[in-house]
């Protein structure tokens, strides 16, 4: 179906209004340490009759996995529509490569637009602040993912609980002239342990790693494609999904 140049224009300022800011609200999200970790921790007593208490949890409220499809889907919209409005108002035109000079280059777009070139720098530029931002696990835990709470966790270990006891210390044993001197002392009673599991809706760092230098080289691909430009029309074309699946191929 063909669709016109104003009609691609009315429809890529809808696009732009909601995508952009659906797009940080998204990012800003990610930002949330609270959302994005979960707990769980049960308590035992020692003695049989020793204090309980409730058990705890938190869910993980926010997982990066999910906002990235989320934005994956939201950019590709945006990307596309762009698309088709830069390669229909203009000729110039160059293809997009992965390590041009190196002995595998890989083809992302052929044939794009100029103008859509300097649009796609400043979208890539966007792309590596959010993949730099995104929350990466900590390295002060081990952590293994797990199918069953759909996000990584943490094996579950013990700390213990204790409570304040009041105890009678003899200073002075009774003599015929004088009664015992008996103090009370304050000491740490072991009554239970917590048995605790930590959650994770963040990503390992080696995964954040390697988003961020496919997104520099996309950046460095658009720059050079952008000098190589030449004169060309073109119509109907979807970049969106093709750019989003390369940085976030295997999330």
């Amino acid at each position: 179906m063909n669709i016109k140049l104003n009609q691609v224009l009315a429809i890529e300022k809808g696009f732009k209004a909601h995508g952009y800011g659906d797009f940080t609200k998204m990012h800003q999200s990610l930002q949330k340490e609270a959302a994005l970790s979960g707990i769980s921790r049960t308590y035992t007593p020692i003695k049989e009759d020793g204090e309980q208490f409730p058990a705890e949890s938190t869910l993980v409220q926010v997982r990066v996995k999910d906002v990235i499809k989320d934005v994956q889907a939201k950019l590709t919209q945006l990307f596309d529509i762009t698309a088709v409005k830069d390669f229909s108002n203009c000729n110039a035109k160059a293809d997009i490569i992965i390590d041009a000079d190196s002995d595998s280059p890989q083809t992302i777009a052929k044939d794009v637009p100029v103008s859509h070139l300097l649009w796609l720098e400043k979208q890539a530029n966007d792309l590596y602040t959010f993949v730099k931002g995104l929350p990466a696990l900590s390295t002060t835990d081990d952590w293994a993912w797990d199918a069953n709470a759909n996000c990584w966790s943490t094996q579950s270990f013990k700390t213990s609980k204790s409570k304040k006891v009041s105890k009678p210390l003899v200073k002075y044993e009774a003599t015929k002239e004088h009664p015992a001197q008996v103090e009370l002392v304050t000491e740490d009673e072991l009554v239970g342990n917590w048995t605790t599991k930590k959650f994770s809706g963040a990503l390992p760092a080696s995964e954040i790693n390697s988003m961020k230098t496919k997104v520099e080289q996309i950046q460095k691909a658009i720059k050079f494609a952008r000098e190589q430009a030449n004169s060309v029309e073109a119509t109907q074309v979807k970049l969106g999904e093709k750019i989003l699946g390369f940085v976030f191929d295997g999330i």
